[in-house]
């Protein structure tokens, strides 16, 4: 026996109320949150804003006077990265439960999202190939660096 048309409107109604509760919720902590990275190396340490956006960097123990500005660089860009990819990453997890149909109403499917599209592929990658090497995997661009004034 099929439920009455009003108690179907009146229960999506209830879900979509608090759907919208739950949105603002997440907007407002998306809002203010932030991560941060470090370097494989160690020398640097970033910090990624809740819309990417690099909002701090730190030059750890002095290690950038002994580099080449080349390595320098590519740690800035390693470490940002990295923040960025973290909170990327938290986004897909407090937008989530969003993406799921309702199990009270099932005419209410959720949406739909290209993460990959929005974020680029390495968001979806398995953390596994990042720890592979007791921590982070070394970067491609690192090689490109060279040997050069490593011990």
């Amino acid at each position: 026996m099929t439920e009455p048309l009003e108690k179907r409107l009146e229960k999506a109604m209830v879900e979509l109320q608090a759907a919208q509760e739950a949105v603002a919720r997440t907007e407002r902590e998306l809002r203010t949150a932030s991560f941060t990275a470090l370097s494989s190396d160690r020398a640097v340490r970033a910090t990624a804003g809740p819309q990417g956006e690099l909002s701090g960097i730190e030059f750890l123990e002095n290690k950038y006077r002994d580099m080449s500005p080349q390595e320098l660089a590519a740690s800035v860009l390693e470490a940002a990265g990295a923040a960025r990819l973290k909170m990327n990453r938290h986004v897909m997890k407090a937008m989530a439960p969003f993406t799921e149909p309702s199990s009270n109403v099932p005419e209410l499917k959720g949406f739909e999202m290209d993460w990959e599209r929005i974020f680029g592929p390495e968001v979806l990658r398995d953390d596994a190939e990042h720890t592979a090497r007791g921590g982070q995997a070394t970067p491609g661009w690192r090689d490109a660096i060279g040997e050069e004034g490593e011990d």
